[in-house]
C-alpha cells in the first residue's frame, strides 16, 4: 500500500482514498460545518474572494492573522452593502479556518488521528507539522469560484515540502464542481507567490508578487471524489475549483515547518 500512494503521489501530484471516514464521521464533520454557520459572527462580517477585486482579506489584519485562531469569510453576494445577510446562514460561508485543527475539538480529533498519522508515514513524513486547517463550503448558486493556482502560492516551505489532505463530506462530481489538477504538474515548481507587501506604507497588506499564469483548461483532469474520500495532493500542483456544490475540509501538513513568511499568517502549529 505504501508503494501505491508514494508511486502515484509522486508521478500524478495527488492520490484518492475512497472511504477514508466511515458515514457516521462524515456526517458528524457535517453537523459540525452547520454550527460553525450558526455560530458566524452576526456583524463585520468578511468577505473571500479570489477572483474580487472588492474583497478586503488583503487589506485586513482579520484575514492577516487567522493562522492561529478560527476566524469566518462570508461569500461576496451573501452580504449587503450594509454588512446585512442576504440568504440564509446554512448557505453563506466561503470558509472558516484557520486554526480548526488545534482550537476545535472535533476537527483536532480528526486531524491527529491514526488514519491520518498512517497516510503521512505512508508519504515518508516523519514528524509532520499543521500550520493551517479550514471548512470550505461551496454552496449552489452562490459559491465563488477558485481560480487555477498552486496552493503552495499562500503557503510556502523551503524546500517545498507542504501537502494538502482535503476530505468531501459530500459526494464531489464532475457535474457539482469536483477539484480539478494538472496531472504532473507539481514537478514544474512554484509559479507565483502571495506574500506580505513590502511596502509598509501601502494599503494592500498581502500582495502577489507577479502576475497569474494561464493554465488552459484542456490540461485539468476531474478528480471526484465520493463522501468520506480523502485527497491527498501536493502544493505545487496545479489545480481549480468550480462553483457548485461539494464540502469538505482539508488540512495542509508539511515536514519541517519552517514558513518562510512566517509572520504574515501563519504560527508554529501542533505536530501530527
Amino acid at each position: 500500500m505504501r508503494g501505491t500512494i508514494l508511486d502515484q503521489f509522486n508521478q500524478d501530484g495527488y492520490f484518492v482514498i475512497e472511504d477514508f471516514l466511515t458515514p457516521d464521521e462524515t456526517e458528524e464533520l457535517h453537523k459540525t460545518g452547520k454550527t460553525l454557520c450558526i455560530e458566524a459572527p452576526k456583524d463585520n462580517r468578511k468577505i473571500f474572494s479570489t477572483t474580487n477585486d472588492e474583497s478586503n482579506q488583503n487589506r485586513e489584519n482579520y484575514f492577516l492573522e487567522s493562522g492561529d485562531k478560527i476566524r469566518y469569510f462570508f461569500e461576496k453576494d451573501a452580504v449587503g452593502k450594509e454588512g446585512e445577510l442576504l440568504v440564509d446562514p446554512l448557505n453563506a460561508l466561503n470558509k472558516v479556518g484557520h486554526a480548526l485543527h488545534t482550537d476545535h475539538p472535533t476537527f483536532n480529533k480528526y486531524t491527529f488521528s491514526n488514519r491520518v498519522k498512517e497516510v503521512c508515514w505512508q508519504l515518508g513524513y516523519k514528524r509532520p507539522a499543521v500550520p493551517q486547517s479550514m471548512y470550505i463550503f461551496k454552496n449552489p448558486g452562490i459559491g465563488g469560484e477558485v481560480i487555477p493556482h498552486q496552493d503552495g502560492w499562500y503557503l510556502k516551505t523551503e524546500p517545498n515540502s507542504v501537502i494538502g489532505f482535503w476530505i468531501a463530506l459530500e459526494d464531489a462530481t464532475i457535474e457539482n464542481g469536483c477539484l480539478q489538477f494538472i496531472r504532473g504538474s507539481h514537478t514544474s515548481g512554484l509559479h507565483r507567490r502571495y506574500m506580505r507587501n513590502p511596502d509598509t506604507s501601502a494599503s494592500e497588506l498581502l500582495i502577489y508578487d507577479r502576475m497569474a499564469p494561464i493554465y488552459p483548461q484542456s490540461n485539468f483532469t476531474s478528480v471526484p471524489v465520493s463522501k468520506g474520500g480523502f485527497l491527498i495532493f501536493c502544493f505545487i500542483s496545479f489545480e481549480i475549483c468550480k462553483i457548485l456544490k461539494p464540502l469538505s475540509i482539508c488540512l495542509f501538513l508539511c515536514k519541517k515547518f519552517v514558513i518562510l513568511e512566517r509572520e504574515s499568517n501563519y504560527n508554529q502549529s501542533k505536530t501530527a
